[in-house]
């Protein structure tokens, strides 16, 4: 499995944003560049560097770039490496607009596709890897959370509490930067391997069941 020291370390930083992101600063120096990409990797990384940057990625942008990025740190049990495509879904109200589009287009994790949907069912989910559950979904969270681990995805979410109520990756704003949380049991559930490298920094690690 790739490590993000290994990312990290390459020779052209601009290489790991998505293709959306990339060429944007060309003109300031190569540390600026490696700040760039470790915000939009995991902000957890991010030094006061960063607030004086000339790139600012809009909130959607940094969301679609963890989705994207998370991909590189995850393996699912259940999956077979030599399936053509990983596929992100957006459960619910899509508040990305094209943004999620953009940020993958082109792009590929270990030479599989990367593909985009919009699903509305939950069973509508069973072939994704990444289930994006939408806030407008909280009202049915814990349904749809007990449906799809018999898909094992990767569940990520903004909704308030996601990790404590049996997601796997949550969406959280510290000092004004998007961060994430990850509950690891909830991610054995779903057979879900989670990078150690992932973990690292991820501002908070919880292992408990769904209440």
């Amino acid at each position: 499995m790739e490590t993000l020291n290994s990312v990290l370390t390459r020779s052209s930083p601009s290489q790991f944003l998505p293709r959306s992101l990339r060429g944007r600063n060309r003109g300031a120096p190569g540390s600026r560049f490696l700040l760039l990409f470790v915000s939009v990797f995991f902000i957890a990384l991010v030094s006061s560097e960063y607030s004086s940057a000339q790139v600012h990625p809009t909130e959607s942008q940094v969301k679609a770039a963890y989705l994207y990025n998370f991909g590189k740190f995850v393996r699912w049990q259940d999956q077979s490496p030599n399936t053509a495509s990983i596929k992100i879904c957006v459960l619910g109200k899509d508040p990305f607009g094209t943004v999620l589009d953009s940020t993958v287009a082109g792009e590929s994790i270990d030479g599989r596709k990367i593909i985009v949907k919009r699903v509305v069912k939950v069973q509508d989910a069973a072939t994704c890897n990444i289930v994006y559950i939408s806030s407008s979904e909280e009202g049915r969270l814990g349904f749809i959370l007990s449906s799809v681990q018999h898909f094992a995805p990767l569940t990520v979410s903004d909704i308030p509490n996601f990790v404590e109520r049996g997601g796997i990756i949550e969406f959280v704003e510290q000092q004004g930067r998007i961060r994430f949380e990850v509950n690891l049991l909830a991610a054995e559930q779903s057979h879900v391997s989670l990078s150690s490298e992932l973990l690292k920094v991820a501002v908070r690690v919880i292992d408990q069941a769904a209440p």
